[in-house]
């Protein structure tokens, strides 16, 4: 139970009434795992029915391979990390911090969810190794070519903040970092499936967030 002062009260009131509240921020924490998880796994079975395999991280021979692999295994530590930080109260942060962190996180919920929309069908997790889907540049994709990853850093972020600590620090900086790289990677691929339509879609629309013109 933490029995940090709320507010900035002292005194045994302030001991007490974070006694009854407990963590406050554990429930929209675990809410926004919850949801942003919930849409990635509710997409996969939708999509195994009409034949198509979504999740191609690490899988082939394919030179993305190595990155994909690691980016999976961060991706599963990441989840893991942040569940015990919340389960635990692992948290070193002042509670306006903290629930700046579950506004971002929140955001991340919804763009998430808006990035899977936009992509329908197209929805792949890693580089397809075979068949070609289409080049989504309406909604969200209208002002970010990587919603998707934009919504994994926001969450990351928000957890973070609502639970920072040091083994989640670390942890988040090498997914985000394997994220990063995995745009990098399906940028490359994009390019040169879509040739020029990509490459003005690149001169238009941000990486991450905003319209060039």
């Amino acid at each position: 139970m933490n029995t940090s002062i709320i507010g900035g009260a002292d005194g045994p009131s302030a001991i007490y009434l974070a006694g009854s509240i407990g963590d406050m921020f554990a429930v929209p924490a675990a809410f926004i795992l919850i949801f942003f998880y919930g849409i990635y796994l509710a997409k996969l079975p939708a999509q195994r029915r009409q034949g198509i395999q979504t999740v191609q991280l690490g899988r082939g021979e394919k030179p993305a391979r190595r990155t994909e692999s690691l980016l999976r295994a961060a991706s599963v530590l990441a989840v893991l990390v942040q569940i015990l930080s919340i389960v635990l109260e692992w948290n070193g942060m002042p509670s306006a911090v903290r629930m700046a962190g579950i506004l971002i996180g929140s955001l991340g919920d919804i763009v998430f969810l808006a990035a899977v929309l936009s992509l329908k069908d197209s929805w792949r997790v890693g580089i397809p190794q075979s068949g070609q889907t289409e080049l989504v540049t309406a909604g969200i994709y209208r002002y970010s070519r990587n919603p998707a990853f934009l919504g994994f850093y926001l969450m990351y972020a928000g957890i973070l903040l609502a639970y920072f600590n040091w083994v989640l620090l670390a942890v988040t900086a090498w997914a985000v970092l394997m994220l990063h790289l995995q745009v990098l990677q399906e940028e490359a691929y994009l390019k040169d499936v879509f040739g020029e339509k990509y490459t003005a879609y690149q001169a238009e629309t941000c990486r991450y967030f905003g319209r060039k013109r």
